[in-house]
Formats: structure tokens, C-alpha cells, sequence
């Protein structure tokens, strides 16, 4: 395996068109988006979402998914793991007015 094969990658998807579907398949549809998207990406077929990140797509129910999710892919054994990314960015706010 490379190293570009090993690497992160972090994307911001956009999943506003699961508004077009009946509410009660909301959720649904944007797990499927979310999978459609990695298998487009990543040009593989094994995709696993992992846990963290489903629960954080169902916190809202069945009707009301987030509108986007950054997440974070990487490949392990010819395999995409899609998890949820935490950007922990720390402002330095040392400008006095």
C-alpha cells in the first residue's frame, strides 16, 4: 500500500437535496448520499460509516438530518471508513481594542 493510499481525507458534503424526498426517508437518504459520495470519491465499493457519525446523522430522528457533515475517509485493507471530523481550531484572540 502507498502512502496516498494510507492518507485522510476530509470533505464537507452538502446533503440539502435529502429535503426532496418524503420526510419520513430523510435520514435514510442521506446515509445512502453519504455512501454515494465515498464509493464517488475514493473510487472503491467497500464502504463502512462508522458508528460515531451515524449516531450524530440520527441524533435529530428520522425527519430532521443535518443539512451538511464534514467528514473524514480514510482507506484501511481495501476498505472506506467515513467518520465524522472534529476540527478543533483554537483562536488566538490577542488583539486588545
Amino acid at each position: 500500500m502507498s502512502n496516498q493510499d494510507s492518507a485522510d481525507h476530509v470533505y464537507t458534503v452538502n446533503l440539502s437535496k435529502a429535503w426532496l424526498t418524503p420526510k419520513y426517508r430523510r435520514t435514510d437518504r442521506v446515509i445512502n448520499m453519504i455512501k454515494e459520495f465515498a464509493i464517488r470519491h475514493m473510487k472503491n465499493e467497500n464502504v463502512k460509516i462508522d458508528q460515531e457519525l451515524n449516531q450524530q446523522i440520527w441524533k435529530r430522528g428520522k425527519t430532521n438530518p443535518p443539512r451538511k457533515i464534514r467528514i473524514k475517509m480514510s482507506v484501511d485493507d481495501n476498505m472506506v471508513l467515513v467518520s465524522s471530523y472534529q476540527d478543533f481550531v483554537v483562536e488566538n484572540n490577542t488583539e486588545k481594542k
